[in-house]
């Protein structure tokens, strides 16, 4: 879904006592039974005595009793009640931005072998019609259009000469198939196939590239988006289970799902039991226990157990078909400078046909009148942006990267704030064990190992860094008895048997003063524990404190150099935002650098924090982990979910996801994007100087028809290539 800031913004037309009168963008793009929903909703509204909208002008006028009321609260109150309805207005907003360009043909439904075979067709009438015009006489009457090769052109041509009666008819203006066909249709009135031929082979040349472009793209994002094995073992009996290819599984269906293995639809578990790493969705990484009757989710891995499966969404109802179709979507997600371009080359169509008028009025002559519809500027600037966008896309998947739109890439371009999220996304999202203070007489891993006997049986993270810890040392856990577990404080335990057994509690400071445990000799620890945004871990022996354990998550590998790049690439204000505690934060913040932090935040706060951001005219990108940070990132200007968020919820959240975790590819992208824009910006200047020279000569006469054609498709094959230069950016680059 479009960014819908922009979309929801209101303007004051008019304001009186108990009356006003707004304005707003979106009223411009709602039904006329929307328009009935929306001011019953705003009539409920216990001040509001009347509401009416004017769908025409995008104004509504409201009267209201209590004139205390700010022009805020009742902008607020419009934009509140409209945005419940977003979806639709913007999805008839899309309707409306489309009826603007011109229908053009869709390239990626024609295949590359398709084209060349077009090409070779082509090649070879024209090498046929080469030949013939140097041994054969001139046919006159109607064995001048009715005879093979020109039948042939016409044939081959007929996708062109189509597209292009159907935008006159459809859109009521021309395309650049309409220019196209009516070249090669005065080509062969005047008897000249070869030029037909000619015009529509370089054609096809540049739609070659084009297409390969775009089938690269989406072979790196299927590549990407797989989200489960290529082959499944799915249950026909009780005792007969077979293994099948993943794309002949029908919902209702019922698919085994063994240790180690990833699972590969969204259904229910019929039987059996398994621990699931779930961090592709949830963002936690401590996997979870599911039995029958619970949910599981495609791109999940079963670390533990044996499953069975009732699909429930298989094949193009998870992800693959959905994104690529979204990624495809030129007029859904173009970018501002794709919709320029569309709309100016639009726009300079009929200037062709006026030039081709005003040429042949002055001379008289048809090949020279010829020229002016031989040479668009159309063509060129489409796929100055088309090409290069498609480019970006492919080259970002192939790094890991799926961008959901053009618009996105140009979106980076001008980021000038970046915004993180704290918990996953800066840090690891795992805790670890930093540091140990021991206050008694016994050793650190004696220490820790009593800590871990307490801790065993606990899924709490911060336990489980300490069961990480005793892995990491190698060390041995005392027996012990039941664990008690003391919600929101911590737990305890018996070590040891009889009268020697010794109470161990393992918690907050809370739980040991709660206890009666003595700290005084923990204040210094604690102080240098919360200098250094760690988390204090308490440990208890009976009535004396044993030692403070301190845990923290620490920062990604390569995250400051990922910031510094950032910097480097023009952006001035990186920014946290994070619900974790302020201590955490500001640790954070100041290892990192960053300009500045917001702590304790809710999920709707990070969102009011973007869009305060956006209203002093800073362009946002918010980088969170794709699913719990979903608000935030629904109302950046780009939305960024970094690590191995593979799944329907991740992609709906996110406009660019970032499959691996590796922060450099966020610098890497952006930088990505900057190229993308440089490149579309030479393509521009190559199309229009090529072009406006071209014209010049082929008005004058010292360029025919042909060349002029020559001319004007090379250009279009120089902008593609151009273009090109895109699938080997090297997002690692600094």
């Amino acid at each position: 879904m479009q960014k819908n800031q922009n979309l929801l913004s209101c303007q004051i037309i008019h304001r009186l006592r108990g009356r006003i009168r707004i304005k707003s963008k979106a009223l411009k793009f709602i039904s006329q039974s929307l328009k009935v929903e929306i001011e019953k909703q705003l009539l409920q509204v216990k001040y509001i005595k009347t509401a009416e909208i004017t769908l025409i002008t995008g104004t509504i006028l409201i009267y209201f009793e209590d004139i205390s009321l700010s022009d805020q609260n009742l902008i607020s109150l419009l934009q509140n009640t409209l945005n419940a309805h977003i979806i639709e207005i913007c999805s008839n907003e899309k309707k409306f931005s489309n009826s603007k360009y011109v229908i053009e043909r869709k390239l990626q439904e024609e295949s590359p072998r398709e084209i060349i075979q077009k090409i070779v067709a082509t090649g070879s009438l024209l090498a046929y019609n080469i030949f013939k015009s140097k041994n054969s006489i001139a046919l006159t009457g109607l064995r001048k259009f009715f005879n093979y090769n020109t039948l042939s052109t016409i044939g081959l041509a007929m996708p062109v000469i189509k597209n292009g009666f159907m935008s006159l008819v459809k859109n009521k203006r021309p395309n650049a198939d309409t220019l196209s066909s009516t070249a090669i249709i005065s080509s062969i009135l005047l008897g000249k196939e070869g030029t037909a031929l000619t015009i529509m082979m370089l054609e096809e040349i540049a739609e070659l590239l084009t297409v390969y472009t775009m089938k690269k793209t989406r072979g790196a994002i299927k590549d990407m988006l797989s989200v489960g094995e290529n082959f499944v073992w799915k249950e026909i009996s009780e005792d007969n289970v077979i293994r099948v290819p993943i794309e002949e599984i029908q919902k209702n269906d019922i698919i085994v799902v063994q240790t180690g293995e990833k699972i590969s639809v969204d259904g229910k578990i019929l039987k059996g039991e398994a621990l699931i790493d779930q961090s592709s969705i949830t963002g936690e990484y401590m996997p979870v226990k599911k039995a029958i009757g619970e949910n599981v989710f495609a791109g999940t891995i079963i670390k533990n157990g044996n499953i069975s499966i009732l699909a429930e969404k298989v094949g193009d109802d998870r992800t693959v078909s959905r994104i690529i179709k979204l990624v495809e979507d030129a007029n859904s997600n173009k970018a501002d400078i794709q919709n320029y371009a569309d709309t100016f080359s639009a726009q300079l169509i009929p200037l062709n046909f006026i030039l081709a008028g005003i040429v042949y009025t002055a001379t008289k002559n048809i090949p020279k009148a010829m020229s002016m519809l031989v040479i668009d500027y159309s063509c060129g600037i489409r796929l100055s942006t088309a090409v290069a966008f498609s480019a970006a896309i492919n080259t970002a998947a192939k790094n890991g990267v799926l961008v959901k739109g053009s618009n996105f890439i140009e979106e980076l371009a001008k980021a000038e704030t970046v915004i993180f999220d704290k918990t996953g996304t800066i840090t690891e999202g795992k805790p670890k064990v930093q540091s140990i203070e021991v206050f008694s007489d016994i050793s650190e891993n004696e220490m820790i190992a009593l800590a871990a006997a307490a801790e065993e049986q606990s899924s709490h993270p911060l336990a489980i860094a300490i069961m990480n810890e005793i892995k990491d040392r190698g060390l041995e856990i005392p027996k012990h008895g039941k664990l008690k577990t003391i919600v929101s404080r911590g737990v305890e335990t018996k070590v040891g048997k009889g009268k020697t057994a010794s109470l161990i509690r393992v918690g907050s400071k809370k739980f040991m003063l709660e206890n009666d445990i003595n700290l005084n000799l923990s204040y210094d620890t604690e102080r240098g524990v919360i200098s250094r945004g760690e988390i204090g871990i308490y440990v208890s022996k009976d009535s004396e404190l044993i030692g403070i354990i301190g845990v923290s998550d620490p920062p990604r590998e390569n995250i400051k150099k990922a910031i510094n790049r950032l910097r480097n690439h023009g952006v001035d204000d990186i920014v946290l935002l994070t619900g974790d505690l302020r201590q955490q934060a500001e640790t954070i913040a100041s290892r990192m650098s960053l300009d500045r932090y917001e702590s304790e935040l809710l999920p709707e706060d990070k969102a009011k924090n973007i869009l305060k951001f956006q209203s002093t005219g800073s362009n946002v990108i918010m980088i969170g982990d794709g699913v719990n940070d979903a608000p935030a990132l629904s109302y950046a200007n780009v939305g960024v979910a970094l690590g191995s968020t593979r799944t329907d919820i991740a992609m709906e959240a996110a406009d660019i996801t970032i499959t691996q975790d590796d922060p450099l590819l966020v610098p890497g992208v952006i930088g990505l994007s900057k190229k993308t824009v440089k490149t579309i910006k030479e393509n521009f200047a190559m199309v229009i100087g090529l072009n406006t020279f071209a014209l010049v000569l082929g008005a004058t006469g010292i360029l025919p028809p042909i060349y002029a054609s020559v001319l004007h498709n090379s250009t279009t094959i120089f902008v593609v290539g151009n273009s090109l230069k895109l699938l080997k950016y090297d997002l690692n680059s600094k």
